[in-house]
């Protein structure tokens, strides 16, 4: 990626600029990558920061590294055929959750102790008080997936993308109201998973 990150800033756009810079990426337009970044690094940055405020004290990586990380994971990875601005984000949200992840694994097996995942504070799941380990989350999200891939998504997509339900339903091709139920019966699981596995004895 061109320039250096603190000089990048979101662009004033046009309606469908996005989808077009998008779609010239898809046809093999390296320039556009980019182009994109330039235009969505404020809001990549903004989600990154909300996902990594709450890790421990003692983490290395930063919302600027991990906008980076995900994008040359993206870029290194399958080509996609890019739909719309809501599209690239829901799939940059996923290579964080990756990342942010991986890291974690890192840390543990460096220390060579008992796990110590960060935290991270449910606030997208309306329990702003309550902490959650972030690899008991990834964990319980892998279960979730499991028995309810649209659920699952959901989460993902809201937690770890900050889509709104109105982007999710766009991205996932159902209506608002569909989200809005499975990311309530998507929430309930999850607050039950997790209590049950950080339990003495509650699972892995």
């Amino acid at each position: 990626m061109k320039g250096q990150a603190d000089g990048l800033e979101n662009v004033a756009e046009r309606p469908g600029e996005i989808t077009q810079v998008l779609q010239r990426w898809s046809q093999g337009d390296r320039s556009a990558g980019d182009e994109l970044m330039k235009r969505l690094y404020a809001q990549l940055r903004q989600v990154a920061q909300v996902r990594l405020s709450g890790e421990r004290a003692g983490h290395t990586l930063q919302p600027t590294a991990l906008v980076h990380e995900a994008y040359l994971k993206i870029v290194q990875g399958e080509a996609v055929s890019w739909q719309d601005r809501t599209h690239f984000i829901a799939v940059a949200a996923r290579a964080m959750r990756q990342i942010i992840i991986d890291g974690g694994r890192r840390r543990q097996a460096a220390k060579r102790q008992a796990p110590e995942s960060p935290t991270l504070l449910l606030q997208a799941m309306g329990e702003a008080d309550q902490s959650v380990d972030l690899m008991a989350l990834d964990q319980a999200l892998t279960r979730l997936e499991q028995l309810d891939e649209k659920q699952a998504r959901i989460v993902e997509l809201k937690y770890f993308g900050g889509l709104t339900s109105d982007e999710i339903a766009a991205v996932m091709d159902i209506s608002p109201a569909t989200v809005h139920r499975y990311w309530r019966a998507a929430r309930s699981w999850l607050f039950l998973e997790l209590g049950k596995h950080s339990e003495p004895g509650g699972g892995a």
